[in-house]
């Protein structure tokens, strides 16, 4: 309950002769009321209360999320339901009885084929799970609440003197001075508090670009795992239809030496078996390597179940290299945070000026004056009501000059970063852009020529050693070209997949390039 004048008063009325020493209880009132009035409570009271006025005590503030008024940049919105939300997979208490799994009973189960995923489910499940994000969602949301304490004024100061002893209290005309009950209240300048508002809101935003720079970094991990995680399988299909064709390369020799030929030749293609049994083991190794990785990114427990989709398309359309730049310089997160800190750095410096202006401090007291032990002869018991008006002098021109220059030097010097950074995003932009397009042309070298020519040359090598016009050693050259020619396909359409995903997370936004009518309008 608030306290009111007539509680303050009530314990000592000015018409009565009690009123004489400093009561302890109208001193132990006053704090009393004012503990009630600002809150101070236990914490089962404060957790009653928010049970029974649907209020957040202090124990659960700090899960609550910032209201609209607080700062949010339009382009950094958190994901809905990435917090709070059920894990996969989890039971719910009221939801159906889970039925006894047939392989817990003992019954042979053919397991299912395993779901082979796309990369786009695998990143939106780690931006949603992983904990650097989410430790980085948490800054932006205490972020964003500095804004209104910064804009808040100071708490009030209440005061309250008394004199102990009777025999030393205040005399006046009207009587014997008994408690003091004074309030005060310091005003800054008025552009003081909304600059100090502006500086925390550019922290808000830097916060917010630095959470989607840690989602852009986990979405390239997740890609570049899933990518090295797709070649992997990939080789491995390769490995073994290849497997296959040396399968009946061993045939084709115990025909040919059925027919009088070497014995040689029957062990050279069991070789050729061998070595891709030995590439087969590696390439699984990779590729459960591959997977531990992604199952780390994704907070899995184990591996199970991650598989890659069958094929990636990364040789879409891309944006030319100037829309790249234009691009980057929007939507670069490091870009963003690097021009929030030169506007915030312009704010205190602007703070810095403002630090000549005075501030201010008004207040009010109320003083009980009592006839009793008064030794005016006039006393008449009257309480006296003051207000009070300070004003701060900002004097120490040194103390304040050192801090405007101070600040000035750190807008100048952030406006430099801002520069060296950009150059350093275009740097990396056209590099990256350069190895994709290198890529690309590798890519269509191995499709279009080099693997057409190396099948084309295997058959006629085969078909050539069933007709004895050459050596079995032609044969197996041929096969291991073919193979080597299929794999190195696969790496370099794999390595074009993870340089788009660099090239995404330098750019920071779509790398798609403009409709032709919005490419007209540019």
């Amino acid at each position: 309950m608030r306290p009111t004048r007539a509680s303050l008063v009530q314990a000592e009325d000015p018409g009565q002769s009690g009123r004489g020493a400093a009561p302890l209880g109208l001193v132990l009132g006053v704090l009393a009321a004012f503990a009630a009035f600002s809150g101070c409570r236990t914490a089962g009271q404060k957790i009653a209360d928010s049970a029974l006025s649907g209020k957040p005590a202090c124990e659960t503030a700090a899960l609550q999320a910032p209201d609209a008024g607080a700062v949010r940049p339009a382009e950094f919105t958190t994901p809905a339901g990435s917090e709070g939300a059920a894990a996969p997979g989890a039971e719910s208490p009221d939801g159906p009885l889970r039925l006894p799994d047939p392989a817990e009973r003992g019954e042979v189960v053919d397991a299912p084929p395993p779901r082979r995923l796309g990369v786009e489910a695998l990143v939106a499940e780690a931006i949603a799970s992983h904990p650097r994000v989410g430790a980085a969602r948490a800054r932006y949301a205490a972020a964003s609440w500095r804004p209104v304490q910064a804009r808040s004024l100071e708490d009030p100061l209440l005061s309250n003197n008394f004199f102990p002893i009777s025999d030393h209290a205040l005399q006046t005309a009207g009587g014997r001075a008994g408690n003091t009950l004074s309030v005060s209240q310091k005003y800054p300048w008025p552009e003081k508090r909304d600059t100090r508002a502006a500086i925390a809101s550019r922290e808000a935003q830097m916060a917010a670009a630095r959470l989607r720079a840690v989602e852009l970094e986990i979405e390239e991990l997740v890609r570049l795992a899933y990518y090295e995680l797709w070649f992997a399988d990939r080789a491995i299909r390769i490995g073994e239809r290849n497997r296959e064709i040396a399968a009946e390369l061993v045939h084709l020799a115990e025909a040919r030496n059925a027919a009088g030929g070497s014995r040689q030749d029957v062990l050279r293609a069991a070789v050729q078996v061998d070595n891709l049994d030995n590439r087969l083991i590696e390439l699984r190794q990779q590729k459960a390597l591959a997977q531990a990785d992604l199952a780390a990114l994704l907070r899995r427990p184990d591996a199970a179940g991650i598989e890659p989709s069958e094929s990636v398309d990364c040789d879409a359309a891309i944006a030319d290299r100037d829309a790249l730049f234009a691009a980057a310089v929007g939507c670069n997160p490091e870009l963003i945070e690097a021009r929030w800190a030169a506007s915030r750095d312009r704010q205190q410096q602007r703070l810095a000026c403002l630090a000549k202006r005075p501030d201010f401090v008004v207040g009010a007291a109320w003083q009980t004056i009592t006839e009793s032990d008064a030794v005016s002869p006039v006393a008449n018991g009257h309480d006296n009501v003051s207000l009070s008006v300070g004003v701060t002098l900002p004097i120490w021109r040194d103390r304040i000059d050192a801090g405007i220059r101070e600040a000035s030097a750190s807008a100048a010097a952030s406006s430099r970063d801002y520069h060296a950074k950009r150059d350093d995003a275009l740097r990396e932009i056209r590099r990256i852009d350069e190895q994709i397009e290198a890529a690309k042309e590798q890519l269509r070298l191995y499709e279009e020529r080099f693997a057409p020519r190396a099948k084309q040359a295997l058959e006629l090598a085969a078909a050539d050693y069933r007709g004895r016009l050459v050596g079995f050693g032609e044969v197996t050259d041929g096969f291991s070209e073919v193979l080597l020619v299929e794999l190195q396909a696969a790496r370099v359409e794999a390595t074009l997949c993870g340089l788009v995903a660099q090239l995404r997370r330098a750019v920071g936004c779509d790398l798609l390039p403009p409709a032709e009518g919005e490419r007209g309008s540019m």
